[in-house]
């Protein structure tokens, strides 16, 4: 367990475990629980919005892939969860694997996919807002947020190049 770590963590939980932000916090955990909520909005979005379907279905597809590619690297790599008295755990977790968060790689996959419509910046936003939460909760190290995020990314793209592939 990195001394560096736990300080960022703490000073973390400082500074923004204040209402309403740990509530915001884990609403937002919870939506990402699974990629569930944004599988649910890329199905959603691509029965809706027939004429941006394929944006929507790399949503859902990111969001798995990234999931995925997580949960996977999770069982390999195994690192423990944080496990300190100057953290606090704001949220129950399914497991106790820690590396890399599949949360910020669920989140980073569907919001690469969704630049189209919603632009760089809040794309960035929203993954950052989702790492930021998971340390805030207590239940990741920052490294694993940041791991988890570039895997998202990469899933993401990656899985919307063989999609683009299949089609062709």
């Amino acid at each position: 367990m990195s001394t560096f770590e736990i300080d960022a963590m703490r000073r973390w939980q400082d500074l923004a475990n204040r209402p309403p932000l740990p509530a915001i916090a884990r609403g937002y955990s919870l939506w990402g629980e699974h990629a569930g909520g944004w599988v649910a909005l890329g199905v959603l979005g691509a029965c809706v919005d027939r004429r941006r379907r394929d944006v929507w279905i790399d949503v859902a597809a990111g969001a798995v892939a990234g999931h995925t590619a997580a949960v996977v690297l999770k069982r390999v790599v195994r690192r423990k969860r944080p496990h300190h008295e100057s953290v606090e755990v704001l949220v129950p977790t399914p497991s106790d694997l820690s590396f890399p968060s599949a949360h910020s790689a669920s989140t980073a996959g569907a919001a690469v996919a969704l630049v189209p419509l919603v632009g760089v910046p809040v794309a960035a936003g929203m993954i950052g807002t989702m790492a930021g939460s998971r340390v805030l909760l207590g239940v990741h190290y920052p490294t694993d947020v940041l791991a988890g995020a570039v895997l998202g990314v990469v899933s993401s793209r990656l899985v919307r190049r063989l999609v683009r592939s299949a089609r062709r």
